[in-house]
């Protein structure tokens, strides 16, 4: 972190953390506390509980705010935590990250929820409420393959005016629109890559960092990247970026959170299967999870 901004600049690489769980619904906490010291170990710049990685829209209230509060205390303020909230409905969002902020996370990733269809202004009028409700950083968070509503351009660029409203990962998969939102919002927001994109090329436009899922199995050479590309070392960056590019395939391929759970269980932690209906990888799949991990070393 630069000096004197405290926990409040975000950038770097930002694992979206699974929810370990047993089949009985219960929270795994020392699994996730041991995976949140490992990563902080494997120098990751900060954590993020509850992203699509963590199965936010599978999990009741009680089990997201135990995960939020285990991973909180783990990290001990070594670095940020930036807490997942999600709703369909505005009051529970706010509700929520009032919660994660008295808690103590150090800033929120605000994701839409939405069932019915809703318009610019409505969509707009949900990620304010949450920015206001709060005195830290808010990231914004669009996916267009999961959500019904998607944030423009337009709604980008108002909502990058709020004040706490700073950052937004855009996981869709068009690098272009990206550097849109750049020229678009200049110094209002920042914004970190997701697995959809090539993290490298997003640095390169001028992206921070990036927020994902396979962060969580290959926190090394995630922060490696970062550091070559703050480096202005592109050869070595870009060489690295291939071969990491196997995660992302991967990935593509099988559900996240299965492909991530699984990823972490040959790695030696205990985190469960995803919560169904979703359906843990098949021995094969997970064979070939496995070879990508090893190829990667």
């Amino acid at each position: 972190m630069t000096s004197g901004s405290g926990m409040t600049d975000f950038h770097g690489v930002f694992p979206y953390l699974v929810s370990p769980i047993d089949s009985g619904g219960v929270i795994r906490t020392d699994v996730l506390g041991r995976l949140c010291d490992d990563l902080i170990k494997s120098g990751v710049h900060g954590l993020t509980p509850l992203g699509s990685t963590g199965e936010f829209a599978y999990l009741n209230a009680a089990q997201r705010e135990t995960v939020v509060k285990v991973t909180i205390e783990a990290t001990q303020g070594r670095v940020p935590v930036v807490a997942g909230v999600a709703s369909t409905a505005t009051a529970d969002a706010v509700a929520q990250a009032k919660a994660c902020q008295k808690a103590g996370a150090d800033g929120i990733l605000a994701i839409l929820e939405a069932y019915f269809p809703l318009k610019d202004a409505q969509i707009e009028s949900y990620f304010s409420a949450i920015a206001d409700a709060v005195d830290i950083p808010v990231v914004i968070y669009t996916n267009p393959q999961f959500q019904r509503a998607d944030l423009t351009l337009d709604v980008i660029a108002r909502l990058a005016k709020h004040p706490r409203i700073r950052y937004i990962k855009d996981a869709s998969t068009n690098t272009g629109r990206l550097l849109s939102i750049m020229n678009r919002c200049g110094d209002d927001i920042q914004v970190f890559s997701a697995s959809a994109h090539i993290p490298a090329a997003v640095m390169l436009i001028g992206g921070v960092g990036w927020m994902a899922g396979p962060a969580c199995i290959v926190p090394r050479q995630s922060v490696e990247l970062y550091n070559l590309c703050q480096a202005g070392c592109w050869d070595d960056a870009l060489k690295l970026q291939r071969k990491l590019w196997r995660v992302n395939e991967a990935f593509a391929r099988f559900n996240l959170a299965a492909c991530i759970k699984a990823g972490l269980a040959i790695q030696g932690y205990e985190v469960g299967d995803p919560v169904p209906p979703q359906a843990a990888l098949t021995a094969e799949e997970r064979q070939a999870v496995e070879a990508v991990l090893r190829e990667i070393g």
